[in-house]
Formats: structure tokens, sequence, C-alpha cells
């Protein structure tokens, strides 16, 4: 097992202070009883998480002095995860020191369980946020795949296969829902192909009419219709020695599919109104959301040239699939947006990483990045909120109600994507999660989750 993490306890109080030293035996429990000794603390033990009671000396009947310890801990170190417990008017309190930055709060008298499941999903939210900032510094977008930011490894997979492809002259199509990242991925698969530093062409064909798809695609000379005053190259001579990118390629209409058809056995094209073929090397990527397969039965869609294009054949998995992105790439796109408009967040409240990570995401990453872009001009604190994201009150609400419910739906869901994260490791995993191995093998037996051999 590896090393005990770090979790400050501050609260003067020594009958309580060892109550909790010995409520977390999977921890180094550091205890500090004053807002000197908890600083000097965060200094040597930079603990990932803490817990304060907001009633310290010179102040114990009060709240000042623990909303300065807890100032002075963020501003130290903003990323740690406090968690904050009064008995002085404790839901006004709490609420504020939501408002400035702490992570959740806890009511008193103290109940060791409910508090357990704060401390590990702190450690959770830390580790994740932690992940998105290496992704963000030490990789960075443009060094993965397309600008992909995952740590799913159904998305990994699906990036390491793309780059097998990338480098061989076959047709690759994407196959996904709307709001995945099949031109993201596109794109990818041109910069790591060597036709990199050539054009990468872009065409939606359920965007465009079907009367002007062609000549959008094979162009057009002068004269050849009304309206055509000079002669215009098409999109497939206009990739020439790189790639053209076809989204939404079942939208072909059926007469335009035998064009297509001759232009990828014959590597030439003829432009509206010409006699001339033109040759033209250009590798095709192509992607849509529907059925292709039951589209050539009902006889929507030519099966001849469906195995041109579906040389390659990659599945893009819905974000609902990715464990733990959603989380992820929230941070990601509120960092960004909050630059884009000059606007500094410190995060998200506890409601809404849950909200994030329970919500099915229909629209995929799409409907992510819109959300979290209309939040950050709306929202009107530091740290965005369910209701920010339009997610307040989509949960189970009246399971939430149940705090045994609560908890262990909230356990089940952290222990899965920490497996999924670490591929069933069982060590990295009660690592991730802040546990020993022997307390998650008990939860895997409690919740009846499958056992890794």
């Amino acid at each position: 097992m590896g090393v005990p993490r770090k979790l400050l306890v501050v609260e003067d109080d020594e009958g309580l202070q060892r109550q909790l030293r010995w409520s977390y035996e999977d921890y180094d429990v550091v205890v500090a009883g004053d807002r000197a000794a908890a600083l000097e603390a965060m200094r040597v033990h930079a603990p990932a998480v803490v817990t304060l009671d907001l009633g310290l000396p010179p102040d114990p009947d009060g709240i000042t002095e623990g909303f300065a310890t807890l100032d002075e801990i963020l501003r130290a170190a903003p990323a740690t995860k406090v968690i904050v417990a009064s008995g002085h008017g404790a839901r006004g309190s709490a609420i504020r020191a939501i408002a400035e930055g702490a992570f959740d709060f806890y009511s008193k008298p103290i109940d060791i369980d409910e508090l357990g499941m704060i401390v590990r999903r702190a450690y959770h939210v830390h580790d994740l946020e932690a992940e998105n900032r290496r992704l963000a510094s030490a990789v960075g977008p443009q060094d993965v795949l397309g600008g992909i930011i995952t740590g799913a490894p159904e998305m990994l997979k699906v990036a390491r296969m793309i780059e097998r492809v990338a480098t061989a002259q076959v047709s690759v199509m994407l196959l996904g829902a709307s709001g995945t990242g099949k031109e993201l991925l596109a794109r990818g698969l041109h910069n790591a192909s060597l036709r990199k530093g050539k054009p990468f062409i872009a065409i939606n064909c359920a965007a465009i009419p079907e009367n002007l798809l062609e000549s959008e695609l094979f162009g057009y000379e002068k004269g050849a219709f009304t309206g055509a005053a000079k002669m215009t190259e098409g999109k497939i001579e206009l990739a020439e020695g790189g790639t053209l990118f076809l989204d939404e390629v079942g939208d072909i209409p059926l007469p335009l599919q035998v064009k297509l058809l001759r232009f990828l056995q014959e590597r030439v094209v003829e432009r509206i109104g010409g006699r001339r073929p033109i040759p033209v090397d250009v590798r095709i990527v192509c992607a849509t959301h529907q059925n292709l397969e039951e589209m050539i039965t009902t006889g929507r869609f030519r099966e001849d040239l469906y195995y041109r294009l579906a040389e390659i054949v990659v599945r893009i998995p819905s974000l609902a699939e990715r464990a733990g992105d959603a989380t992820l790439l929230a941070h990601h796109f509120l960092a960004k947006f909050g630059r884009d408009h000059g606007r500094i967040f410190k995060g998200f409240t506890p409601d809404a990483v849950a909200a994030i990570t329970d919500w099915a995401w229909p629209g995929n990453v799409r409907e992510l990045e819109n959300r979290l872009k209309r939040a950050v001009i709306m929202a009107e604190g530091t740290r965005l909120d369910a209701n920010d994201l339009d997610l307040g009150g989509k949960a189970n609400g009246a399971a939430a109600l149940n705090l045994k419910v609560a908890r262990e739906a909230a356990d089940r869901h952290a222990i899965r994507l920490a497996m999924a994260r670490t591929e069933g490791n069982i060590s990295n995993t009660a690592k991730l999660l802040g546990i020993s191995r022997p307390t998650l093998y008990d939860l895997l037996r409690q919740y009846s989750l499958d056992v890794p051999a």
C-alpha cells in the first residue's frame, strides 16, 4: 500500500481531535489547534484536503478567526479542498464559506460517516483537477491528437488507433454521435500523417443544399449554368496533396454518390460543364452519426461506396461513455472561457461537480462546451454551481434526500470512475480514492461491484 495522504484537521477541541485522528485510519492526520499552527502545517505538509472548524481561538464562540484561516489557506494554496464546520449559525456560515472558496461543509455534531464521504470526494476532485492541470501545462492540447483532452481509456484507445492508421494510405470513416469531436479527430489524423502541411479541407454534406453540393465538391467551368461567371475549383481539387474531410457523408444524395464513387476509383474529377479529367491526389476521411449499414439495406446509401470510404472504421464513444472526461473537460473549458472573457474563477461547487458527473450529456462535448461558455458569461460568483450550468434539479432529487442512498451512489460512482481511470488496477484505484486496499475490497463486495481477478 502507498504512503497515506496528508489530511490536516484544524480543530481546537482536543477530544474531537482524538476522535477524528482515530476515524481517519487511511490518512496521515495532522492536527492544528489555531490559525498559526494550521498555516505552519500547510507549509510543512502541503495537504490536499483540510477540515476546518470556524470556531478557533481567540474567537472560539465566533467565526472571524475561522474565516481568516480559510482565506489564508486558500491564498497560500488555492487548489486545497477546505471542508468547514461550524456550530454557530451553521447554515449562514456554510453559505458564506462556499462563496469564499470552501469545497464543502458539515454541521456539528459530527457524523463521521458523512464527513468521511465528503473527505473522499474532496480528494477525488482534487486529483481530477490536478490531472487536468497536468494535461494543460505538461502536455497541452496541441500535443494531444487533434487537441483532444481525455483520461478515459475508451478515448485513448481511439486516439492510438488513429495514430496507427494516420501514415497508411487508406480511407478512414469516423462513426459517432454529434458533438463527439469527429472533425477534431480528423484534423489530428491529418496532422499525424505524411500529408501534414498540405491542405485540410472540410465540408459538411448536411449543411449544403442538395443542388449545390455537387458544385461545392467538384467545381464548375465558366458558363456551366446560370450564374457561373468564372471557373471555380471544387473542394476536392482544393485538397490536392492533403486531406478532404466529408462530414455527415450519409447525407450525400444517391446521384452524387455515383460521381463520388467514380472519383474514388479513378482519382480524377470533372468539373460541372467540363470535359477534361483532372487528376487529384487526396486522402478521404469521412464521418457520420447515421447507421450507414441500415441505409444500405434500405437503398439510401451505395454499398460499393461504403466499402471505398470505410477501409478503416473508427467508432468514437459518447461523452457519457468516457468515464471522468466530463469533469476534465469542464475544468478545461472553464479556464479557456475565463481567459477569453477576462474572468477569474476558483472552480466548481460540489453540487456542480456532481451534476457534471451525473448528467448524460446527450449533446456530448459540444453541449458541455456551450453550457460552460454560457455559465462563464452569466455567473455572478467565483465558483460555478449546478444552476449556473443549467443543471440544477436535473439529478435524481428524491434519491439525494436520503443520505444513505446518496452516499452509496457517490461511492459507487467514484469507484467506477477510479477503476476506469486506472484500468482496474486495485492499488492505483485505492490510491486515487484515498483509501486502503482492504477498504476498497470491502466496498467492492458491499456494493456488489466486479472485483478484478
